[in-house]
């Protein structure tokens, strides 16, 4: 069988749009769809920092505009997940969940990152309706209400600081007394008079009616659990990032974000490119992951005019 010109490991807004670039060049990507096609975003509720979008839009109404779009183009989806890759042969070769070995000439990683989630009673259920991992993507539903984060470090500081823009109230859960945030973070967040701080404080059940109400917590000093009421549960515990198939195939930092030439998508391996929040650990948004999808594209795009 003929070599593929590109494969797309992975959905999201970063693959999908890689897609669109790939199928407008004519070169025919297949895209593997994953585990959780759409990522991320087919478990946001509302979207309302996507342009274009005036009035806001669902997270899995976004995603399949992208998919559409792309599909449109002439790229092929396959539903299915990669299991693991050969990048030491040319074509690369990749296998997925049912055994089969496909090849191509390059290779488009947009696999994404997961948010770390506390494995709590209604945690899961209640995602989109009350819980989320992403302050800045969620904090706009909270204008004048108070909520509730879990987290010690940096971004859990960051986090509880922007929610202020919106919320009145700000919790903080700490599970002992002291946090893993640096200095200038604790000390910002513990001026800002929106946030209030529980040590000893452990999160052990979201409860709610349609929407979260309340997070049980228990002391971890007492063992007593008492009810808080919010009106949001944000997790701000990290995230990481969906690459441990790449594990010893190509170059990724200490945190398992796959590393990437500066001001380009191209990696370790000539010919395959990475994008989305599978190398970004800062900004994790759907536009930003976009546009190196479409930088992505593009630089395969020129690989394969440079190599016919």
């Amino acid at each position: 069988m003929q070599p593929k010109k590109v494969i797309i490991i992975g959905s999201g807004p970063a693959g999908y749009t890689a897609a669109i670039y790939a199928s407008r060049a004519n070169l025919e990507p297949v895209m593997f769809l994953g585990d959780q096609p759409g990522g991320q975003l087919m478990i946001t509720s509302d979207v309302e920092n996507w342009p274009g979008e005036a009035d806001g839009v669902l997270g899995p109404e976004l995603m399949e505009k992208l998919k559409k779009q792309a599909g449109r183009f002439g790229t092929e989806f396959i539903e299915d997940t990669i299991v693991s890759v050969d990048f030491s042969t040319n074509p690369k070769k990749v296998t997925d969940g049912h055994g089969n070995v496909h090849e191509a000439e390059t290779i488009i990683i947009s696999t994404g990152a997961s948010a770390k989630w506390l494995g709590i009673p209604g945690e899961k259920e209640f995602q989109g309706r009350g819980v989320s991992a992403c302050a800045t993507c969620d904090g706009f539903f909270f204008r004048g209400k108070k909520v509730v984060i879990v987290g010690g470090g940096d971004s859990a500081m960051e986090e509880a600081t922007f929610l202020t823009r919106f919320a009145n109230e700000v919790v903080v859960l700490v599970q002992t007394d002291k946090m893993r945030a640096s200095k200038i973070m604790q000390d910002r967040a513990m001026q800002n008079p929106k946030i209030t701080f529980m040590h000893w404080s452990e999160a052990v059940e979201i409860v709610g009616d349609g929407k979260v109400t309340g997070v049980q917590i228990k002391n971890s000093q007492t063992g007593n659990v008492t009810l808080v009421p919010t009106d949001g549960f944000f997790v701000a515990i990290g995230h990481e990032p969906n690459s441990a198939i790449f594990d010893g195939k190509i170059d990724r930092d200490v945190k398992g974000y796959i590393i990437h030439q500066p001001d380009s998508t191209k990696t370790s391996v000539d010919g395959v490119f990475a994008c989305g929040d599978v190398i970004d650990p800062h900004y994790r948004q759907a536009v930003t992951a976009a546009g190196t999808g479409c930088m992505a594209a593009l630089e395969a795009e020129r690989w394969l005019a440079n190599h016919e």
